[in-house]
This record gives structure tokens, C-alpha cells and sequence, in this order.
């Protein structure tokens, strides 16, 4: 563990124990939050997601940064995901006690507004498992042809205007990485007990948790790569 390591963690802790100690600092994103959720979301994600691809590119390289990385065009696309996340939570959270409904289990929309219960946990479970076994694998490879793009775009800001060959990136990716690492192990091990996690927190509180879970994806990511790696 070198300085950089050090200085990112005293960031990252320094910013948890404000926010949390801070009770003006809370109400006044909840309050912003409140009103502007999608511009929130966007910067959410652009910084604290693309914090996480550096931790990835840490892993990978060494270090966190180099200009091949990209890191203005990284955040401007996390910026742009975290709205699509932020729009699949509340519409997952919003759906899926309906059809919970019609499945049988007649209170799954009030369970979700009151308490923690084991019905409520359930619900959520069920929540994060419809959203991360439709949502997540098409926000997966879609992220993954983003990023390949900006890498072959060499990190420049052109990767924003310059058109994505989808089909070309899509014939490249390793599938068997994706499906047996990416899709196969970290849907089911991570992401459903997550996202849980994630339904049973108040909804203004659910978009800042999934930033958070946007590091371990950069992560995830980056040990993805080293298995393509080794496996070639």
C-alpha cells in the first residue's frame, strides 16, 4: 500500500464520517435529492463509480490513473448510467409489489412502505432479483461497450462524439468471462443480496447505496479482465 492508497481511503473515510456526523449535511441532500433526483444521480455516479473504476485500474495496472484510462469521458458516461440505475430502481420498486400482489402475496405494496419484516425482506429480495436478472445484464454489457470504447478511443474527451461500433465491440467481448464471472457469479453471489439490501433502505437513501456498490463493480470489472488475461 503505497501514499495514493493511503490519501484515496483518508478521502473516502473523511467524506463517510461527515456525511454521517453532519446532520445539516444529511437534510441538505435529502432535501436536493429530493428535488433534483436525476441531476443527483448523475453526479452520484459520474464520481463516486468512476472512483471505482480507478480502484479497478489500480488493480490492473498499479496505478490510478493513466491518460488511456479516460478518466473525463468514465464519469461523464457513469454520470449518464447512474440516471438509467436510478430510473430502473424506482421502476423495479415501484412494479414488482404489484405483480408480488398478483402472485399471491396481497400486501407486498404496503409491506414495502412500513417496517422491516421478514415480508418485507422477501419483497426486496424478489425486487432485486427481477431488476438484476433483466436490468443488470443488459446495464453490464452495455457499460462494458463503453468502456471498451473509451479505451479504443485511447481515454480522449472524443470517445463522447465519436459514434460506438456496437457490433464490432460485441463480436470482441469474452463471453465466457462475462457469463461465467461477470453474469454467473457476481448476479447471485453480489449483486441480488446487494440490491436487497439496497430496496429495504428509505428511497432517498437508495440511489446514494447503489453509487456506492458502483466501486465494487469497477472492481469486480477489473478482476474480470485478469481472468481474460490469464485465461489467454
Amino acid at each position: 500500500m503505497n501514499r495514493s492508497d493511503l490519501t484515496l481511503m483518508a478521502i473516502l473515510c473523511t467524506g463517510i464520517l461527515l456525511f454521517s456526523m453532519i446532520g445539516p449535511l444529511r437534510e441538505s441532500y435529502v432535501q436536493i435529492n429530493a428535488a433534483h433526483p436525476y441531476l443527483m444521480a448523475f453526479l452520484k455516479f459520474s464520481i463516486l463509480a468512476t472512483v471505482g473504476e480507478s480502484i479497478g485500474h489500480r488493480i490492473k495496472t498499479g496505478r490510478y490513473y493513466t491518460p488511456e484510462f479516460g478518466l473525463l469521458p468514465r464519469a461523464v458516461v457513469w454520470g449518464l448510467l447512474g440516471v438509467w440505475i436510478a430510473i430502473a430502481i424506482q421502476t423495479f420498486a415501484a412494479g414488482t409489489p404489484y405483480f408480488l400482489q398478483n402472485l399471491g402475496l396481497k400486501q407486498a405494496v404496503n409491506v414495502m412502505k412500513g417496517p422491516l419484516c421478514p415480508e418485507k425482506v422477501l419483497c426486496a429480495f424478489m425486487i432485486s432479483v427481477m431488476m438484476n436478472t433483466t436490468f443488470g445484464p443488459v446495464f453490464m454489457t452495455i457499460h462494458k461497450i463503453t468502456d471498451t470504447h473509451i479505451l479504443n478511443c485511447r481515454g480522449r474527451l472524443r470517445a463522447l462524439i465519436t459514434p460506438i461500433p456496437f457490433g464490432e465491440i460485441l463480436s470482441g467481448l469474452n463471453w465466457k468471462v462475462q457469463w461465467n464471472f461477470v453474469f454467473k457469479k457476481t448476479i447471485p453471489l453480489f449483486w441480488i443480496p446487494a440490491h436487497t439490501i439496497t430496496f429495504l433502505l428509505n428511497p432517498q437513501h437508495q440511489v446514494l447505496f447503489a453509487t456506492f456498490l458502483g466501486i465494487a463493480l469497477g472492481i469486480f470489472l477489473s478482476v474480470a479482465a485478469l481472468a481474460h488475461r490469464n485465461a489467454e
